[in-house]
């Protein structure tokens, strides 16, 4: 893992040197540029493990070059990490909307933006997991075939969706997903639900759970993942 290539499209010089010295000293192959004209050309030329994309880029910005990324079929399953400023919430669910892995605010540490980058390798090299498999995390089981969750062996009773929304979290712990993309998951792109009703039911699961429900996490102005 540490031998993947990495793409920096960083238009700020300091920023883009800090994370080229902590990515080469952890052992990363680092291409970096400055603008989403060069991101793009980089990508088909030699492509990437991953792509760092800052947001804000002079020319082509963030958004557009991983909308573009996302349409071209050659490209589309390149895992990207947005670098966001603060106060850029609807660009972030734009952009986890648009197909981006992840993101790491601005300012951020070097070993958050490490760990961030393992944890998106680890689940592309990762076989994708059964529908059915039995999920077992912290003191919680789900058993998808059974419609069973436990907690701390003692069996908790969901409705339909909530069951569904929880194996949707735990199924990839650390990723973050919009509330958008939960109804689509749960409930499918035709069921209309407002982002207050999924927040109601996050809130009905959190209390289900007891014990096990500090492991869904709030991402302010975005939704909520799975603690890893």
């Amino acid at each position: 893992m540490s031998s993947a290539r990495i793409l920096v499209v960083e238009d700020e010089e300091d920023i883009q040197q800090l994370v080229e010295y902590n990515l080469l000293k952890s052992g990363y192959d680092v291409v970096c540029v400055p603008s989403g004209e060069e991101g793009l050309d980089s990508v088909k030329s030699d492509r990437p493990d991953l792509i760092l994309l800052d947001l804000m880029l002079p020319g082509i910005d963030g958004l557009d070059v991983c909308r573009r990324l996302r349409r071209d079929p050659q490209t589309e399953k390149i895992p990207i990490i947005m670098l966001t400023a603060k106060g850029e919430e609807s660009d972030i669910v734009s952009g986890l909307e648009l197909g981006a892995d992840d993101y790491v605010p601005k300012p951020f540490s070097p070993k958050v933006l490490l760990a961030r980058i393992k944890a998106v390798l680890r689940r592309q090299t990762s076989p994708p997991s059964n529908a059915d498999e039995v999920i077992q995390t912290h003191n919680l089981m789900i058993d998808p075939g059974r419609h069973k969750v436990t907690v701390d062996e003692a069996p908790i009773q969901l409705t339909y969706t909530e069951f569904r929304l929880l194996q949707l979290l735990a199924s990839r712990p650390g990723w973050v997903f919009t509330r958008y993309q939960i109804v689509n998951a749960v409930r499918g792109e035709d069921y209309v639900v407002t982002d207050r009703a999924v927040d109601v039911q996050i809130a009905g699961l959190r209390k289900k759970l007891g014990t096990a429900g500090k492991f869904i996490e709030t991402v302010r102005g975005v939704g909520y993942r799975f603690k890893e």
